[in-house]
């Protein structure tokens, strides 16, 4: 089947119900790109109609989730659009007006059982080794004498006529026909007690009245596939492409990924939530990348994609519905390729909240000359103060024993330190041109190697074993600053000297 290209509308509808993870993220940018492909609209649709488990906050941590990764909606809750309002719990008269089509029409009715005697229903069922379903008594009952109860004021649900005999057969974009016995379906519930309206009319009311023509979702759905074409039947509405997206696993590959595993997953540095990716050191273009890849390839080889790339290369035609494991170590690289990728000035300034954060105080003048230093160290931005927070600050701390040289006694050591210093006061100025050649020229007069050299002027001048290259950093640094440093690992090696044992 080759694809349409004509535009598309499509929603993201995610229910405010918890935080916003990867998986809702991935349905989210498939849903973007196609839009953004067909030259069509990307509708963000709030389902809050579960007041149970409504989550205060999560509807504004969607949308700045959303921000973040770079996915503007035509259309929604904080912008409006032709089919306003776009959050379900204001739509609630409009479902009341489907769901009495419904009834009128023998396609639905009001159901007045109890939630105990359903209870009781279900545990005979249960007994019986039958699956759990409604026993059809409100179905039987006569319309005329259902509406006197229900306009009696007497409680009711109003469930989905379902078919009881033939069979119903749906068609996924990814998966094909899926045919079912309509015996094995139940009369689900399309309008709560409360009047508030289930998923199941309400995203079907929603898609018809804003015109979506491709439902992109989580394979959650797929149990419930079959009633959602029905619905869309019994109005006699045009069906949209459906397209239901293939199940993350845990890393190991065994089991699908739940929200509950991400406490672990925090212990690692690694989050399946869009918030904690943020704070953790992710870059957006790096999630993008990653995520599209899960259940989506453009070739057997091209792993690097922008967000313009994804959007002229990606096609629904080429998503997979087999479950995709999730690979934090492919994140990291994605996360250091798109780190490689920025601007030096762009990258300067998505570093320094991490700096800031931790206490430094950071001069852009500098951050600018540093970033160049550390853009190919960098697997995520939280490292940045760890192997560069040594140039903001006055004064570093080196480990007194860190300064001792490899195969050197402390004393050896020491004078080392000091004829390093001398070297370095006499010297003009810190640019890497004057500082290196002296200190090559040293390690060929002692015989020692670069690392023993180098090694003892890291520690002292940046306080720690690893860094960015170092004669470019002390250039940084300045001279004065460096002197210092140097000056105070000569006080400290003479200490040890002086304590340990002649």
């Amino acid at each position: 089947m080759v694809e349409s290209l004509s535009p598309v509308r499509v929603r993201f509808a995610p229910s405010p119900t918890g935080h916003l993870h990867i998986g809702g993220a991935r349905t989210a940018l498939y849903n973007y790109l196609i839009a953004r492909k067909t030259g069509g609209q990307f509708i963000l649709r709030i389902e809050d109609t579960d007041r149970k488990r409504y989550v205060a906050g999560a509807e504004e941590e969607i949308i700045q989730g959303l921000r973040w990764l770079g996915l503007e909606w035509d259309e929604g809750p904080d912008k409006g659009g032709p089919y306003a309002p776009y959050r379900q719990s204001q739509r609630k008269e409009i479902y009341q007006q489907y769901a009495q089509q419904l009834i009128e029409e023998g396609k639905a009715y009001y159901c007045f059982c109890s939630p105990q005697r359903l209870e009781a229903v279900r545990q005979e069922q249960l007994s019986r080794k039958e699956s759990p379903r409604y026993n059809g008594t409100c179905r039987r009952l006569e319309p005329g004498e259902a509406k006197a109860r229900a306009m009696a004021g007497e409680p009711y649900v109003i469930r989905f006529k379902t078919p009881q005999e033939g069979t119903t057969t749906v068609t996924d974009l990814l998966r094909g026909e899926i045919t079912v016995e309509n015996r094995v379906l139940d009369d689900y519930i399309l309008v709560k007690s409360d009047g508030l309206a289930l998923y199941h009319l309400a995203a079907a009311v929603d898609d018809h009245l804003m015109k979506i023509t491709h439902v992109i979702r989580g394979s959650e759905w797929l149990p419930t596939f079959p009633l959602h074409g029905l619905i869309h039947r019994a109005f006699g509405w045009q069906e949209p492409v459906w397209v239901h997206l293939s199940v993350f696993l845990k890393p190991s590959g065994k089991g699908k990924m739940s929200k509950r595993e991400s406490a672990e997953l925090i212990k690692d540095g690694y989050s399946i939530f869009i918030k904690d990716l943020q704070g953790l050191g992710y870059l957006p273009e790096a999630v993008v990348n990653w995520i599209a890849l899960m259940g989506w390839s453009y070739d057997d080889h091209t792993e690097f994609f922008t967000m313009a790339d994804l959007i002229e290369k990606f096609s629904l035609e080429r998503l997979n519905p087999a479950p995709a494991a999730i690979n934090f170590t492919k994140f990291d690289h994605f996360n250091g390729l798109h780190i490689r990728h920025l601007p030096i000035e762009e990258l300067a300034k998505r570093v320094k909240p991490f700096l800031v954060e931790k206490g430094y105080s950071v001069s852009d003048e500098t951050l600018l000359k540093v970033t160049p230093l550390i853009q190919e160290r960098l697997h995520t931005l939280d490292e940045a103060p760890e192997i560069a927070g040594f140039f903001f600050v006055e004064d570093v701390q080196p480990v007194p024993e860190e300064l001792l040289v490899k195969d050197l006694s402390v004393k050896q050591s020491y004078e080392l330190a000091e004829r390093i210093l001398a070297i370095l006061k006499e010297l003009p100025d810190m640019q890497v041109s004057t500082t290196e050649p002296p200190m090559r020229q040293l390690v060929e007069e002692t015989g020692l190697k670069p690392a023993q050299v180098f090694g003892l002027i890291r520690v002292a001048v940046t306080g720690q074993k690893v860094s960015p290259p170092l004669f470019e950093s002390m250039e940084i640094i300045g001279k004065n600053t460096v002197i210092k440093r140097m000056e105070k690992a000569v006080v400290l090696l003479k200490q040890m000297k002086e304590q340990s044992p002649a």
